[in-house]
């Protein structure tokens, strides 16, 4: 009762397997979720989706390349799915309510927290045609393990994935690999060859664990192929 009033505060919703719009990607993980909260149109967990993952210290080409593929595939009217954060995950955002779109916001803290706070405007916005979502119950913070759970679900409920500037050792790896396990399509960015920032593309590239894309039409008929 307790979870439950904290939810309707939020104004928020409580999602159970075996609801009409419980997004049915989740259950091809290992260890799904039990309930999803989801704040704003739950009806767009059960659109098409690509996640767009990356840096949270991004370079303008970074943060530029971003919005152009989240525009580019609002536009063929999938839905944008990224973490919430800085830098990638928030140009991601941004270029598909600029393109008029659908953006989902996958969180690790619970659902009355902004966090980061420096968001909590681009949340709102979010809400008003997409929505935000976590598996993490009101009132509890974001912790360095919650996020590694969380990069799960945003690869799980995404129909592919897409890497934009990963440090060698980033969370965003962690997405794309979530996402190759469970036979999803997974993509990425390619950046100057000296850039700390493109390295962990390049490791996904270079081991065959990503598809090396450098336009929309190209993400586009990689996925076509994919499904």
């Amino acid at each position: 009762d307790q979870v439950l009033s904290a939810v309707d505060r939020a104004q928020a919703q409580l999602l159970v397997p075996g609801d009409a719009l419980w997004p049915q990607g989740v259950e091809d993980l290992m260890a799904p979720p039990i309930a999803l909260i989801v704040k704003g149109n739950p009806e767009v967990l059960t659109l098409q989706s690509l996640a767009i993952v990356g840096t949270r210290n991004p370079t303008n080409y970074g943060v530029r390349i971003a919005g152009d593929f989240a525009a580019g595939f609002v536009d063929r009217e999938w839905g944008i799915v990224s973490g919430g954060a800085y830098g990638i995950d928030s140009s991601a955002h941004r270029g598909a309510l600029i393109a008029e779109g659908v953006t989902i916001a996958v969180i690790a803290s619970g659902i009355d927290v902004n966090y980061p706070a420096g968001n909590t405007r681009l949340f709102a916005e979010i809400c008003e045609t997409g929505a935000i979502i976590t598996e993490v119950m009101p009132g509890h913070p974001a912790l360095p393990a919650r996020f590694l759970t969380r990069n799960r679900l945003i690869a799980a409920i995404s129909g592919a994935t897409l890497v934009i500037e990963a440090a060698f050792r980033s969370g965003s790896l962690r997405t794309a690999r979530d996402a190759a396990e469970l036979l999803r399509p997974v993509m990425a960015i390619p950046g100057p060859i000296n850039s700390p920032t493109s390295e962990g593309c390049h490791r996904l590239i270079g081991e065959r664990a990503a598809e090396l894309v450098t336009s929309v039409a190209d993400a586009v008929e990689f996925v076509g192929a994919n499904r």
